[in-house]
């Protein structure tokens, strides 16, 4: 069985961000996630929502195995095993039956699409990529809620993001920190709109796209 990876950072945010879940989410539903990594995050969010079905996704076959293992040790009936999708598929999933994009049924769209920190560590063509899968795969009234640090107009940076920012770029000339602004019109562009805006901890953001 393959060794779980832990993230100490997923567990430190997994609170504040289900808190705000609980507040922006409705009483039950099906939530996709897009760059679930570790599963820290789906496995605490479908323990604590049981009334939300869970389905974690990443785009590294690599990271599956551990994935599926953590998904099976937490052994919750609404935590789906994780499958394999990477935005810039085609088609999510990446692998396997396509999910509906219209006509299908219902349990092949999604209430929620969550995805955690992947705009700053993947290049900028995944933003929109994100935001047109979303708004194919969301129910009408569905939600995208998308999490991490963010660069705004007119907001003072926070010396860690402008550190965290030249990291990232030095590491990956194609990863950085993102503008709020940027990722709102690859929003636009795709029909959805920025709706809410959350600060957390650590200088980060939690924003809902909807139609």
């Amino acid at each position: 069985m393959p060794d779980v990876p832990y993230s100490p950072a997923a567990d430190r945010n997994k609170q504040p961000i289900l808190d705000a879940l609980a507040r922006i989410l409705g009483d039950h539903g099906t939530a996709l996630e897009i760059a679930s990594g570790t599963g820290q995050h789906a496995a605490w969010f479908a323990a604590s929502m049981p009334q939300w079905t869970w389905q974690p996704t990443d785009a590294d076959p690599r990271t599956l195995p551990a994935l599926a293992t953590r998904v099976a040790e937490a052994a919750l009936p609404n935590l789906r095993p994780p499958l394999l999708l990477d935005v810039m598929s085609p088609q999510w999933p990446s692998q396997g039956a396509a999910f509906a994009e219209g006509g299908g049924e219902t349990e092949q769209k999604f209430d929620a699409i969550y995805c955690a920190n992947m705009l700053h560590i993947a290049p900028w063509p995944t933003c929109a990529a994100l935001m047109q899968g979303a708004a194919r795969h969301l129910l009408p009234g569905g939600l995208l809620i998308t999490y991490g640090p963010y660069f705004e107009d007119d907001v003072s940076t926070a010396p860690s993001n402008t550190a965290f920012d030249e990291d990232l770029r030095a590491r990956n000339a194609a990863w950085g920190i993102r503008r709020l602004e940027d990722v709102a019109a690859e929003a636009r562009r795709a029909g959805l709109a920025l709706r809410e805006r959350h600060a957390m901890p650590a200088n980060n953001l939690l924003l809902v796209f909807g139609f």
